[in-house]
């Protein structure tokens, strides 16, 4: 219950304050820092380690502000040591969990790619997120339509990123089928856009790469 009378709406699952932003958020937007035995700021991005949490929005804004204004000692209540690349360090850890469990839902046969692949997939109604390259083609991306509904569309990722999930050199078009890997997936993708510096992933948009 809120100090006006409403009740909260937990259907998002358990609730954390950022201490950057004050916001009180979903743990699945928020990411998790421990203080290692050495008295540094870990990032904990599955939610495991051990030892209290403390909580910043995925949102690389956010975590820049905890850094700077040096708020992890206050909300340890301790002197802790925070590393000056921590933000750097969220980001390619993000980038490497949504790659894995991507390669995961494709040996779950739950992530194809390829556009015809693609293409065949969303005209059957059988895709739920479409995946392109941030430095693919922009004539060639225009072509499909991700399907209907909410975060049905994955696009912060370059060709190359999505190549290593799917064995490849490099992928454009991508999709995902209904599951729980697939679920997965679009939680890790959704904190990696909220710290990602830029959505090309640091590659021009619109470069002309031919997809596999």
């Amino acid at each position: 219950m809120t100090r006006g009378g409403r009740q909260k709406d937990r259907s998002a699952g358990p609730e954390r304050k950022c201490i950057a932003t004050g916001e009180v958020l979903p743990k699945a937007a928020l990411i998790r820092f421990v203080i290692g035995p050495d008295g540094t700021v870990v990032p904990d991005l599955a939610g495991k380690l051990p030892g209290r949490g403390i909580w910043v929005k995925a949102d690389r804004a956010a975590l820049e502000r905890a850094v700077s204004r040096n708020l992890f000692p206050r909300a340890a209540k301790a002197p802790v040591k925070t590393p000056a690349d921590l933000v750097d360090q969220v980001e390619r850890g993000l980038r490497a969990r949504v790659q894995a469990t991507l390669a995961l839902a494709r040996k779950a046969g739950q992530a194809i790619c390829g556009f015809e692949k693609v293409r065949g997939s969303l005209d059957l109604g059988e895709a739920v997120v479409l995946l392109q390259a941030s430095d693919g083609s922009e004539r060639g991306k225009t072509k499909l339509r991700p399907p209907d509904g909410p975060a049905s569309y994955i696009g912060w990722l370059t060709a190359r990123e999505l190549g290593l999930a799917f064995g490849r050199d490099s992928v454009i078009h991508g999709a995902l089928t209904t599951g729980g890997l697939t679920t997965r997936v679009v939680e890790e993708a959704t904190r990696l856009s909220g710290v990602r510096e830029n959505d090309d992933g640091g590659s021009a948009a619109g470069k002309d790469t031919t997809d596999v």
